[in-house]
Parts: C-alpha cells; sequence; structure tokens
C-alpha cells in the first residue's frame, strides 16, 4: 500500500485485492445485541460481495462475526483459516474493542493485523504468479 490508511479508505481495499467486513453495518456495544434475521442478511450481502469483487482475502474483524458467517464449521482463534470462498482465502482478526478480554491491548492486537497484511501479501503474490 502507498500510504497508510485510514478508516474512510476502507472502500479503497479491493484495489489491493482485499475487503474487511463487520457483516451488520451497525454500532453495538457487543455482538450479543445484533439479531439473527440482521446476521442472517448480512451473510448474504457478503457473499455478493465476495462473489462479485473476488478479493485474495477477506478479513473477518472478530472471531464472533466469522463463526457466524462460516457457521459450526467454524475454526477458532484469530488468524488465517481454511476456509475458502472461490479463490477467496479467509483470515480473523482481533476485535479492536477495548472489552475484548482476549486481546487486551493495542500491541496484542497489532500483532495480528501484521500478520494479515503478511498473508495477504503472500496469498495476493500467488494469486498474480497464477494468473489471477
Amino acid at each position: 500500500m502507498p500510504k497508510p490508511f485510514g478508516y474512510a479508505d476502507d472502500v479503497r481495499l479491493p484495489e489491493f485485492g482485499l475487503a474487511a467486513t463487520n457483516i451488520v453495518p451497525r454500532a453495538t456495544r457487543s455482538a450479543a445485541e445484533l439479531a439473527p434475521a440482521e446476521y442472517k442478511e448480512g451473510r448474504r450481502a457478503l457473499a455478493r460481495k465476495i462473489g462479485r469483487l473476488r478479493p485474495s482475502v477477506v478479513a473477518f474483524v472478530g472471531i464472533t462475526v466469522y463463526r457466524r458467517f462460516v457457521g459450526p464449521r467454524a475454526s477458532g482463534g484469530a488468524g488465517p483459516k481454511p476456509e475458502r470462498f472461490g479463490e477467496t482465502r479467509v483470515f480473523v482478526v482481533p476485535n479492536p474493542s477495548g472489552r475484548n478480554a482476549a486481546f487486551p491491548g493495542f500491541r496484542d492486537k497489532l500483532v495480528w493485523y501484521r500478520r494479515l497484511a503478511r498473508f495477504a501479501e503472500a496469498v495476493g503474490g500467488a494469486r498474480r504468479r497464477d494468473g489471477q
């Protein structure tokens, strides 16, 4: 990436073969506030976007939304995941919320965002070498 991104630059992520999602596009204090119908609609919308944009990597922000999207077959923890959506690979980063007890500090979370960057570079490079 040529320069640091801010939140307003999220719409440019597909230019770099990336996509990030929270599945439900509204702010809440916790995932418990989201209704099953919101997740259901969010899954449909995200699946359409992945199919249309065909990013190299989809990064789920938080294990909860990843599990809600993938379902019972979801593996635990942050990091790369075995699921694929076509050629799109999956990576989970910790939720950046200060309420995230598993990753309490900024540095605890930053490690995973850096791993995502390396993973995306490796996956994107592999896709370019394969001609995709």
